[in-house]
């Protein structure tokens, strides 16, 4: 509908033609893509962190992330392969830490800080440990990262980090038991040490007691000052 003309018997003015409506490029469509894409694995590393596999709801996923939950099977074929998918890149990062030329107070100092700086994968592997769920298909603690991370151990036993009387697989399991402890036990953290988790004031404090610790598993001395 044409406006009014401001005065009687003045001709309406022209109204300007609108523009077409540009369709999204290829490109547009892809970025638009990927960023639904990666608002579903962050908000399902939140879902499954927090719940657990069993626990976690695609609807709340999709709500979290803010978009369709049919996309979850469209991009990964459901939730099994969204559980999956957030998992995919972890061994990367694992390897990158697990150098078996880094002492091992220094190792265990790394996982701590990547854990405490983002606990969700962690709490993964506790959730999978009470619920089994995720066993066939996870990637955080196979055979092929437990057999390196057993290899390395004995190489930090041969170089004097460890006493010859300790097994590497236990060595392994008490490490990653004093690294979880405070993301698992945050409130026997605190009143233990007076700390809040997470503060910056704790993770020194963390930090420094678990190099101190396992720098005397070699026979009762420092090693690797």
């Amino acid at each position: 509908m044409a406006p009014e003309p401001t005065h009687p018997g003045e001709p309406s003015p022209a109204v300007p033609p609108r523009s077409p409506r540009r369709a999204p490029s290829s490109e547009d469509r892809r970025r638009d893509a990927e960023r639904s894409r990666q608002a579903l694995l962050d908000a399902a590393l939140d879902e499954f962190a927090a719940k657990g596999y069993d626990g976690a709801r695609v609807q709340d996923i999709a709500a979290r992330a803010g978009v369709n939950k049919q996309l979850i099977a469209y991009y990964f074929g459901g939730k099994e392969g969204l559980y999956q998918e957030i998992q995919r890149h972890w061994p990367e990062a694992e390897a990158e830490r697990a150098d078996p030329d880094l002492p091992l107070a220094d190792t265990a100092a790394q996982y701590l800080t990547a854990a405490l700086a983002d606990p969700r994968p962690a709490r993964l592997v506790v959730w999978r440990g009470l619920t089994g769920a995720g066993t066939d298909s996870d990637y955080l603690d196979d055979a092929a990262n437990v057999g390196t991370d057993l290899a390395n151990l004995r190489r930090a036993q041969e170089r004097g980090e460890i006493a010859p009387e300790l097994d590497p697989a236990f060595v392994r399991m008490a490490v990653m038991s004093m690294v979880l402890a405070p993301l698992m036990l945050p409130e026997a953290a605190l009143r233990a040490t007076g700390m809040e988790p997470g503060s910056v004031e704790f993770e020194e404090y963390y930090r420094t007691q678990l190099r101190t610790l396992i720098r005397r598993l070699g026979d009762g001395e420092e090693v690797g000052r």
